[in-house]
């Protein structure tokens, strides 16, 4: 089990993020999520995929790109600090990642299994994580982070998204 991060184990940013997760178990989140957000996304109807509420927004196959993104980022993040890397991690650019991600001209399907595929092996990599790694802090985006920061903020990222999803794409 992960537990939860202190205060300063993370950017303020990420309060959004993690304070949507009320769990004391976010790798069970996670795995669930896994399930639930593939279905969710694979039980869109197929004109949706391409829909963006608003001009300037992304589809819903570009929310869904971004979600697989993040998460790598997130996990790779996550894989070098907890296993000592000491290096100042960049941060990453969400909108040109869409830009050039290509996601409008795959299935929706196929984001959802590649996210679902991403995460499984994320799982992985998390279920092995000692406490000890788990309260590892290195430094992304110029701001430090812990290993279990990150674990909270995949999961508090999903859900934010998950939710703006619900309530201004359908």
């Amino acid at each position: 089990m992960i537990d939860k991060p202190q205060a300063g184990e993370y950017a303020p940013y990420y309060e959004r993020y993690i304070s949507l997760v009320d769990t004391g178990n976010v790798i069970n989140l996670l795995a669930e999520l896994k399930d639930s957000t593939f279905t969710f996304f694979n039980s869109l109807p197929a004109d949706k995929a391409g829909y963006a509420y608003a001009e300037g927004k992304w589809t819903i196959k570009q929310v869904v790109g971004h979600l697989i993104d993040a998460e790598r980022v997130f996990a790779y993040r996550l894989l070098c600090f907890s296993r000592g890397d000491k290096n100042s991690l960049p941060g990453f650019d969400e909108n040109a990642f869409v830009e050039y991600g290509g996601f409008n001209n795959r299935t929706l399907l196929d984001l959802a299994e590649e996210f679902k595929a991403v995460r499984e092996s994320n799982l992985y990599m998390l279920r092995a994580i000692s406490d000890e790694q788990s309260k590892i802090i290195g430094t992304a985006s110029n701001h430090p982070v812990s290993v279990r920061a990150l674990a909270y903020i995949m999961a508090g990222h999903e859900l934010h998204h998950l939710r703006i999803t619900k309530e201004r794409y359908l």
